[in-house]
């Protein structure tokens, strides 16, 4: 019997770009658009519908089908956050905000990078707050400025979860929770 060859794998760079953003106590969710135009709605383990639920998000994504589809082919995730949901942020409605920073500018932002395209009304983008060289000051630092000055995502709001720190290279994010992680305030 012959032992199949197992290869190691090729390792990221740590020292690349990441992108830090606010990360929103929500719950996964995801919108999946194929090519022929069919329309799907996820949470973060599976396909959900106005009949199976999660917190209203297939009613709603129901409801802003039209406007989704601007999304384009392919898996759309996202927080679904806000009334209801986890921290609930102080807010009187729930909210989709996007991941993909990279790709979409929330419409509801004055800043908009030229390669972006705006995402749909309905939609948020969540908080970029840190794009460039890892560096652990500075995710430090931004973790710092959440829980001295609370949620970019919904200002006033004084409890923010975290950050995610995706880290380009590796094409992976990494999770960093105020209230999990031990972290102490560091500046």
């Amino acid at each position: 019997m012959t032992t199949p060859f197992v290869g190691f794998p090729k390792m990221p760079r740590l020292q690349r770009d990441v992108v830090i953003t606010e990360k929103i106590d929500g719950t996964n969710a995801q919108i999946h658009i194929t090519e022929e135009g069919d329309f799907y709605i996820g949470s973060r383990k599976r396909w959900i519908t106005v009949h199976n639920d999660n917190y209203g998000f297939a009613r709603w994504a129901t409801k802003n089908q039209d406007e989704l589809m601007h999304l384009g082919p392919g898996s759309h995730f996202g927080e679904w956050w806000g009334a209801g949901i986890q921290r609930r942020y102080g807010l009187e409605e729930k909210r989709f905000s996007l991941f993909n920073t990279a790709r979409w500018a929330d419409c509801f932002s004055k800043e908009l990078e030229l390669e972006q395209e705006y995402a749909p009304p309905c939609c948020h983008v969540v908080p970029e707050l840190y794009r460039g060289p890892f560096n652990q000051e500075v995710i430090d630092h931004e973790l710092f400025k959440l829980e001295s000055n609370g949620s970019v995502a919904s200002p006033g709001f004084m409890k923010a979860e975290g950050i995610i720190v995706y880290h380009t290279h590796a094409r992976f994010g990494f999770k960093i929770t105020l209230d999990g992680d031990g972290h102490k305030g560091k500046s």
